[in-house]
């Protein structure tokens, strides 16, 4: 039987690790109790559960940014133009905003179109998305409240928010525990119920039943990260009809290079 002291004793061995050291605790010990629960061995329980969230997150962010250098950066620029181009910056550090940069221009254009002005965002799993803020046809003075697993990452972009002067808040969040109880007009789920799946292959309907908002852009990887589409497109198509299926939700499919996109809304 897993007891707390054994959850403590592998939350500690995983932080011993650079790379998972700003991860959430409450999901470090989610996934270290089922892979414990297996009947692993103990190096064998921290190892799969090291993978476990690397799969999760860590796979998209390989490296830990320079985030003092970046908030450097940030407030030095005196211009929007100067913000934009720091940002496009720091969006390249993360693989899943990396990706999107040839598209950045039209890509928020094109799947915000034809919806009621957006006075508030909700960023789950949102990586250094918050950043893509000025290229978003938002409402003047739109709220943006983003979450994530990284406290590192989540102080950062609380700093970038002060310097950009955006309303709204980043916190740390475990979505595998459930959505933030914050309600938006339009939530993002980009490229992350894929990641999400990978510890909790039942968490789409679930998680989407708790967002809170009457627009959902969900979206999935059109090529693994090495660049091969690998039937990919028709995969996630054929997932995301099975999540959709029953719902009365109004769908709109959106394909982009590297992303494939639906928009519910409900």
């Amino acid at each position: 039987m897993t007891t707390q002291a054994d959850l403590e004793r592998l939350l500690g061995a995983v932080q011993e690790s650079a790379k998972y050291r700003h991860v959430a605790p409450p999901l470090i010990r989610s996934i270290g109790a089922a892979e414990l629960a297996k009947g692993r061995s103990w190096k064998e329980a921290v190892k799969a559960t090291k993978n476990k969230l690397h799969q999760v997150a860590g796979a998209y962010l390989p490296d830990r940014p320079a985030y003092a250098r970046y908030l450097a950066e940030l407030a030095q620029a005196a211009t929007p133009e100067e913000r934009a181009a720091v940002c496009r910056t720091i969006l390249a550090q993360h693989a899943s905003t990396r990706e999107r940069l040839p598209i950045l221009d039209r890509f928020y254009t094109t799947i915000f179109d034809g919806l009621p002005p957006i006075t508030s965002i909700l960023d789950l799993a949102c990586g250094l998305n918050p950043l893509a803020r000025a290229w978003m046809p938002l409402a003047d003075g739109a709220a943006y409240y983003a979450c994530d697993i990284f406290q590192d990452q989540i102080d950062f972009l609380n700093g970038c928010f002060a310097l950009l002067e955006m309303p709204g808040e980043a916190t740390v969040c475990d979505l595998l525990s459930g959505a933030p109880a914050l309600a938006a007009d339009v939530a993002l789920l980009l490229k992350t119920l894929p990641c999400l799946e990978q510890a909790d292959k039942g968490i789409g309907p679930r998680l989407l039943a708790q967002v809170q908002a009457p627009v959902v852009i969900v979206s999935y990887p059109a090529r693994s990260l090495g660049g091969r589409a690998k039937g990919m497109v028709a995969t996630y198509a054929a997932h995301f009809a099975a999540l959709a299926e029953r719902q009365p939700w109004a769908i709109t499919r959106f394909e982009f290079p590297g992303e494939l996109v639906f928009r519910i809304q409900r």
